[in-house]
């Protein structure tokens, strides 16, 4: 009778017993599993502050070459596109007719020359035979007063006076005109020898090409149509515009040191070029509220381009001591922008903050995460406040991008 009362009691505690093994599976099953994140840990550095706009490329200089002269284009001594320095031949006009005409000026110079030295040959033989007349007049006069001669001969001694008076005038004035058209014809020598230099046309500006606009066996007139046209890309100018209220500081910081713009392709940002603003537009366009910059870079590299839009980074100052994270660990939550922190014993916290500026792949952090502390930067998903994480890579944990 009492083993059969304990048999029950042994069937409750086989029961419980099983219930208890096939409970633990479950229990295990609730527990959060470690989810694989990427981190890196807050840096400080110096940011500097930017404004950042769009802006496009000019020329620094832009030349229409045309022909000085008329002639026929003879030939071309470029190919379309090609960087040119200056004083590099481009054109040759056909120099014939030029050449011809020096040799007629240079005759024309000589015939005046012989002109002149006749004319002031006559005026010094007018002058003297002016002068011998004078001595007659003078001293028929005083005959004619100590009755030795009369009044007829010191008359007509005065009259010969005064037509070797006009004779001589009028020599020197042939001497003035001779030498006139000796300076005109001199002159004319000058201009064709100047003609003949230009049936050569060589860059005026250091740059590059552009299309071919006349082509050789064609007339070209003087000063008309362009040749060619020249951009001069170094340096290149990157023109933009910035909110005016920015106005006030730029020109505070730009009065202290050239400010640095830098540029980068839209294409590529990885490709950035860094110049100095060097104009700022005297007025403020009222209808759009900005102010025109313009920016000079060197452009060694032939990178910038004119006609092509960039971005633009105007760099007013540098934050000091400024805490840094990978941009991509500022995530968007309800309340705004926050950071999965991970704290000790390898769990996250979510961490409100506030952002400030972007730049280089990394953000200013003004409020919510201390230097050093670790933030993850993938993965965040699936991340809530206390869950457990494994570091996918612990050997890259650090600072960041840099």
């Amino acid at each position: 009778m009492r083993t059969f009362a304990f048999i029950p009691i042994l069937v409750c505690l086989a029961t419980l017993c099983g219930c208890q093994k096939q409970q633990s599976p479950a229990v295990a099953a609730a527990a959060p599993l470690a989810m694989s994140v990427s981190v890196a840990k807050a840096a400080t550095e110096s940011v500097p502050t930017e404004i950042q706009v769009v802006g496009t490329v000019e020329a620094s200089a832009i030349v229409q070459v045309k022909s000085q002269i008329a002639g026929q284009l003879q030939s071309v001594s470029f190919i379309e596109g090609q960087n040119v320095k200056q004083g590099d031949v481009l054109f040759h006009i056909d120099p014939r007719p030029y050449e011809e005409a020096l040799p007629q000026a240079e005759a024309a110079v000589e015939r005046d020359q012989a002109q002149v030295a006749q004319a002031e040959a006559n005026l010094a033989r007018d002058q003297a035979q002016a002068k011998y007349a004078e001595t007659d007049a003078a001293r028929q006069e005083e005959l004619n007063k100590e009755s030795l001669a009369s009044k007829m001969a010191a008359d007509q001694a005065r009259t010969t006076l005064d037509v070797n008076r006009a004779t001589a005038r009028a020599s020197e004035a042939s001497v003035n005109t001779a030498r006139a058209t000796l300076a005109s014809d001199t002159a004319a020598v000058a201009k064709a020898k100047l003609d003949l230099s230009y049936c050569t046309i060589p860059a005026p500006i250091s740059g590059r090409t552009g299309n071919l606009l006349i082509h050789p066996g064609n007339l070209v007139k003087e000063n008309d149509a362009a040749l060619v046209v020249i951009h001069r890309v170094e340096p290149i100018f990157v023109n933009f515009g910035v909110p005016e209220d920015h106005l006030g500081a730029i020109r505070r910081l730009n009065a202290i040191h050239p400010l640095a713009v830098n540029a980068s392709l839209q294409d590529d940002r990885t490709r950035t070029a860094t110049g100095s603003l060097t104009v700022i537009d005297n007025t403020v366009d009222s209808s759009t509220g900005t102010i025109h910059l313009k920016a000079t870079f060197d452009n060694h590299d032939g990178m910038l381009w004119p006609g092509q839009f960039v971005n633009v980074a105007l760099t007013l100052d540098t934050l000091r001591n400024a805490t840094v994270v990978p941009a991509e660990a500022v995530q968007a939550g309800r309340q705004g922008q926050v950071v999965f922190v991970v704290k000790p014993g390898n769990t996250v916290e979510i961490r409100p903050v506030t952002a400030g500026v972007t730049r280089g792949g990394k953000t200013v952090i003004e409020k919510g995460i201390a230097p050093g502390e670790t933030v993850v930067t993938d993965g965040q998903m699936a991340l809530f406040p206390g869950a457990p994480v494994r570091i996918a890579d612990p050997a890259k944990t650090g600072p960041g991008p840099q």
